[in-house]
């Protein structure tokens, strides 16, 4: 059975305030709201779906609950109506802390509404207020609280490389969003664009983006947070679209479309390289190392870099990758040859 989402976006309505790192209206690719398009918009996506996808509506692009309370309420009866007429299985919407409450929550759970993604982009209120993110860690703790005991499925999205912010704040993020009972995560980095507070800070040096390597470095740490806490990271990276690559978009920092892959091939690396301590390699060696199958090309690296990365690191003459059962992703087994 294959889950489908189909994305709703409404472009920074409800946002009480402008982040530093924010042009929302480029990163949804829409500029204006038409309510009267919803329903073509699910009819066109509902076309191209099969009986047996598990389908889903899903209010993205802005703070969804913190919209126009009559639109809200109009947009959920919308997408409850497809619920009832057996089409869709469930909603979900993404939104800001400050904007959750028993009051809310009610509302959402009486159409339907089973996820709720939540933006904790850190959890530091040092680098939440370099950032102008308008509201603190207390309303992050607060709302994930709500949101798991009034039973609905939390994903804590948040993001590296922020104004002030360190590895240390963002694994301290990532052990936060997994405490706070969060069923799932997303990473993202962060991008400057034009027209955002961010790009002026960039331009007179106030802000330095992170390179794509220390992007996917930064990432690696805190998958392996969520990895060992058996929290499923559902994305890590912005999403693919031609205007944010687009030169009259995009000014700075790691918008590689595929940072995803890079983050795990560092995340392999490390858990190599951590694996490969136990043993003491001499310089003729021959390093083996066994991943799931399906994990060769992460494993591998872009170009073999983790290849060349880690004999380097190790000494060893060669290092071979290979694929074998009963191996688990993110697990290696290490052999030493000659």
């Amino acid at each position: 059975m294959r889950h489908i989402n189909i994305p709703i976006f409404i472009p920074h309505l409800g946002c009480p305030n402008q982040c530093v790192f924010c042009n929302q209206r480029t990163i949804s690719g829409t500029v204006d709201f038409d309510i009267s398009r919803v329903r073509d918009i699910i009819e066109d996506s509902l076309s191209t779906v099969s009986p047996d996808d598990e389908v889903e509506i899903a209010f993205f692009g802005g703070s969804f609950t913190g919209i126009d309370r009559s639109l809200m309420v109009e947009l959920l009866e919308i997408a409850y109506s497809y619920i009832k007429e057996g089409r869709v299985k469930s909603i979900r919407c993404s939104t800001r802390p400050d904007y959750i409450s028993e009051e809310i929550l009610d509302i959402l759970g009486r159409y339907g509404v089973k996820v709720i993604e939540l933006g904790l982009q850190s959890s530091s209120d040092r680098v939440l207020a370099l950032s102008k993110r308008g509201h603190t860690f207390e309303d992050e703790r607060r709302a994930c609280k709500l949101i798991v005991e009034g039973g609905f499925t939390l994903v804590g999205q948040m993001m590296i490389g922020l104004p002030g912010a360190s590895l240390e704040d963002e694994i301290r993020t990532a052990e936060f969003i997994v405490s706070s009972g969060a069923d799932f995560a997303r990473i993202y980095p962060t991008v400057v664009f034009r027209d955002t507070e961010l790009c002026s800070m960039a331009e007179c040096g106030e802000y330095m983006p992170l390179t794509e390597d220390e992007a996917a470095e930064r990432s690696a740490e805190v998958l392996l947070c969520f990895l060992r806490a058996g929290v499923p990271v559902i994305r890590l990276g912005l999403c693919a679209s031609e205007n944010l690559s687009d030169k009259e978009t995009y000014f700075a920092g790691p918008n590689h479309p595929a940072l995803g892959e890079l983050a795990y091939s560092a995340l392999y690396r490390k858990i190599i390289l951590e694996e490969a301590k136990k043993i003491k390699f001499k310089n003729n060696d021959i390093l083996k190392v066994r991943v799931a199958k399906g994990e060769l090309s992460k494993a591998i690296g872009q170009r073999k870099r983790n290849k060349t990365l880690i004999k380097e690191i190790l000494g060893v003459s060669r290092v071979d990758f290979l694929e074998s059962d009963g191996i688990k992703t993110f697990s290696v087994n290490i052999e030493q040859g000659k």
